[in-house]
């Protein structure tokens, strides 16, 4: 028997747009299931070096819930490059959209296509957004492992 390795060419490639609520979700359970989606491992002809995601468009990002202690101690760094400008914020002070952006970038890998997949991404605070003319297909997040098997 012969067997040969699927690459998926330039042209197969479908980005389908994907309706995400995450409401009364846990930030990481939501930003696996969309960072699975950006990259396109769902598929079973996933092909690695292609962008084969989809075009993910999450709402009701505000509802989105941070389990344990971390509203008050996780901490976000940025700094601007000069001498003293580290500045830090409390995960309280930072708007859900942004922490949800952050874990979902994190979860891509580090490579050229990494970018190309987050501008794919829309997070919309609320039940609105402006991608009704795409026909976004629902989809239903699993709450826990159990329902992902």
């Amino acid at each position: 028997m012969l067997f040969k390795t699927f690459s998926k060419k330039a042209g197969e490639v479908e980005h389908k747009w994907v309706l995400i609520d995450v409401a009364d979700m846990s930030v990481g359970r939501a930003a696996t299931f969309i960072a699975t989606r950006l990259s396109g491992k769902y598929d079973p002809k996933f092909t690695a070096h292609m962008d084969s995601g989809d075009n993910v468009v999450v709402i009701n990002a505000d509802k989105l819930v941070l389990t344990g202690n971390k509203l008050d101690a996780k901490k976000y760094y940025r700094h601007s490059g000069y001498i003293g400008n580290l500045h830090e914020e409390s995960a309280s002070d930072v708007p859900m959209t942004k922490i949800l952006e952050r874990a979902v970038y994190g979860m891509l890998p580090k490579n050229k296509l990494q970018a190309d997949r987050m501008a794919r991404l829309r997070i919309f605070a609320d039940a609105e957004h402006d991608h009704e003319a795409q026909k976004p297909l629902a989809l239903a997040v699993p709450k826990s492992r159990k329902e992902t098997k």
